[in-house]
Order: C-alpha cells, then sequence, then structure tokens
C-alpha cells in the first residue's frame, strides 16, 4: 500500500460497524483473494480535496470505500449513490471504469452514504512525477493516452449500450453555469468581481445544442488518470466519477484543457499543482489537435467551454475554502485557497477577453 498513508486526524470511520458491514456483503461479489477472516489493514489515500477515499485490505482483496467530506456539503454534492450507478454502468462498456461492489445508503453505518469498488493499481501524476513519466518522450506517450482515453469515452453509443436514463442531455451546458453560479453565490466569502462578470459573460455566450449528446465524464484531468506502471503510454483507470452526465463532451475537453494550466499561483505547490508545462507534455493547441483527429465534434467554440470550466474549478475551490473558513474541516491545506479562487478568476477573465 505505498501510495497510502495512515488516516488522517479527524478523518478516522466507524471502523467496527464498516467492517462488520462489508464481511457480510463482500464474500458475495466474488473478490479474487478476499479473506474476510483476516483482520483487515486500513489507511487512507492522501490525494483530492474534496470526497475521502479509504484502502482496505482483507487477505489479498484490495478494497477502495468513497465517501463524502466531513461536515456540511452543498446539495447535490458528493453524491456518492450517483457515482456508483454511474460506475455501474460504464464498468460495462468502458474497461478503464473500475468495478464497483456495493453501495451503503444506510448513515448508520459510517455517518454518510458511501460504496466500495475494485481497486486499480497504477501510476497517478500529481505535483510531483513518478520516475517512468519524468522524461520528454514518456510525457508526449502520457498526453497521447489521455485524449484517446477521453475521444475513446466521447465516442460511446448512449443508446445502443442502454445509457439513456443515466440524465437528460438537452440544455447540459446552460445547466452546468446556472448551477455552478449559484454555488459561487452560496459559498462566497468575500466580493469577487471578476467571478460575478465571468458567470453574465457565460450565459450570455451559451452554445447551441449541437453536438450530438454524449458520456461527460465531469473532471476529467491529469491526476484521475491512472497509467500502467510499466508503459506509461496506457490507461488503467480513469478515476472520480462523481460529475458524470449525459451531455456536451466538449465540456470534458474543456476542464483538461483548464488543468493542463495552472491553477494556483506560482509558489505554490500541491496536488493541485500543474506539472505539465514540463518538456513532452502537450500544449494546449496539440490537445485540441490531437482530440479533433480523433472526434467529429465541432470544436470551433472550444474558448468557451475552456473558460466554462476555469470558472467550475474556481467555484470547486471556494467551497472547499468555505467549509475551511466555516470550521466544517481543519485541513490546512486549504487555508490558503481564497488566493487560488482569486487567481482562477483573473485566469479566467483574460481568457474571456481573448476570446
Amino acid at each position: 500500500m505505498a501510495d497510502t498513508r495512515a488516516v488522517r486526524s479527524g478523518e478516522q470511520l466507524e471502523w467496527p460497524r464498516l467492517i462488520a458491514w462489508l464481511r457480510e456483503r463482500l464474500p458475495a461479489c466474488e473478490i479474487p483473494g478476499l479473506d474476510v477472516t483476516r483482520e483487515p489493514e486500513v489507511a487512507q489515500f492522501p490525494g483530492g480535496h474534496s470526497n475521502l477515499t479509504y484502502l482496505i485490505r482483507f487477505g489479498d482483496a484490495e478494497i477502495v470505500v468513497r465517501r463524502p467530506p466531513f461536515g456540511p456539503v452543498p446539495p447535490t454534492a458528493h453524491d456518492m449513490a450517483r457515482e456508483y450507478r454511474w460506475l455501474s454502468a460504464m464498468h460495462r462498456v468502458f474497461p478503464a471504469a473500475p468495478r464497483p461492489y456495493l453501495l451503503c445508503e444506510d448513515k448508520e453505518v459510517i455517518g454518510s452514504v458511501f460504496y466500495a469498488m475494485e481497486r486499480r493499481c497504477g501510476l497517478v501524476v500529481r505535483a510531483d512525477e513518478p520516475p517512468a513519466v519524468a522524461e520528454p518522450a514518456a510525457r508526449r506517450r502520457v498526453s497521447e493516452a489521455l485524449i484517446t482515453t477521453l475521444a475513446s469515452l466521447h465516442a460511446i453509443d448512449v443508446g445502443a449500450n442502454g445509457l439513456g436514463g443515466l440524465g437528460k442531455p438537452a440544455g447540459f451546458v446552460e445547466r452546468q453555469v446556472r448551477g455552478w453560479t449559484d454555488r459561487w453565490h452560496r459559498s462566497q466569502t468575500t466580493p469577487l468581481a471578476e467571478m460575478d462578470a465571468l458567470a453574465a459573460w457565460l450565459l450570455q455566450r451559451l452554445p447551441p445544442d449541437a453536438n450530438p449528446p454524449g458520456i461527460v465524464h465531469g473532471d476529467f484531468k491529469l491526476d484521475n488518470v491512472m497509467l500502467d506502471e510499466h508503459d506509461v503510454g496506457r490507461v488503467v483507470a480513469v478515476l472520480d466519477w462523481e460529475m458524470s452526465a449525459l451531455g456536451d463532451p466538449l465540456v470534458d475537453l474543456g476542464i483538461l484543457l483548464a488543468y493542463w494550466a495552472p491553477t494556483a499561483p506560482p509558489l505554490e505547490r500541491d496536488a493541485l499543482t500543474t506539472v505539465t508545462h514540463r518538456p513532452g507534455y502537450f500544449t494546449r493547441d496539440e490537445i485540441v489537435e490531437h482530440y479533433a483527429a480523433r472526434s467529429t465534434r465541432d470544436l470551433s467554440n472550444i474558448r468557451f467551454y475552456e473558460i466554462c470550466a476555469v470558472f467550475k474549478i474556481a467555484v470547486v475551490i471556494q467551497q472547499i475554502y468555505f467549509r475551511y473558513v466555516q470550521g466544517q474541516t481543519t485541513d490546512e491545506r486549504f487555508a490558503t485557497f481564497d488566493a487560488r479562487v482569486a487567481f482562477l478568476a483573473r485566469q479566467a477573465a483574460t481568457l474571456a477577453s481573448l476570446a
């Protein structure tokens, strides 16, 4: 469990109840190497700033458990039951989606809804690159693998695979803009004129529902993709399906572009810090070109989707900062997130001025 850490203070679960619940139900999932009679090992995945992810080992089987952050959360956010349903559907048609095992909607077990899923093993690129990735040729292969995987996801025939019941694609982008604007207003801690101007700018320039609807991952970025440790040009998993939807897939391309650029002031380095400025990673234009070569979608308005994504990221970070200010989390990583929100707002405003 080298990529995990001891569970952070304040993020311990009700281990006896959780372990008992898993022991009773996991055997029916027919998981190789599972031995629920063994005393489990427990750890936490340290990455991420939102949902909490734990690793529980029973014998030779490793089980991943996902739950929302502690404390009050925004309405409709951190919906573990929704993420479980999406993974259940996507696992059948998209090999990079991990298999979910169990969903628990009984909050008496650990205090929240949670689900258990398979553990995929591989490399995740965050602020520090694994040695296998840290040279230009490997970075180029990683870049191409991301674009190929994203285009493959967007090429899934929703109707032919019985996925139409997962959402309502009509008006998806407008709902995104209005929804994230509302979240901004509800989590705002100080006035920020750029964010209010961006919300208005996006509403005034909503694209028509021209692109054929498809699967939208909702948070497709470098550190939500797991690479084969022996072949970094192969994606073994796409993680974090909480924001998945049916809609305009170019929202995903906008998110990838937004995270490809810096999301924090230059001197700050953590899991949100980009490494994609290093030699070998695709440039922004190369990302668009490679996606266009693998897709029939119209990319003429891609700048809108990129600006929308930067706005959304700013709101996500503001929501985390709001929880910190309200004392709903004591994680000191979040203490300076207000500066990140301001940084992103300026970045999106600059992009909008060039659009």
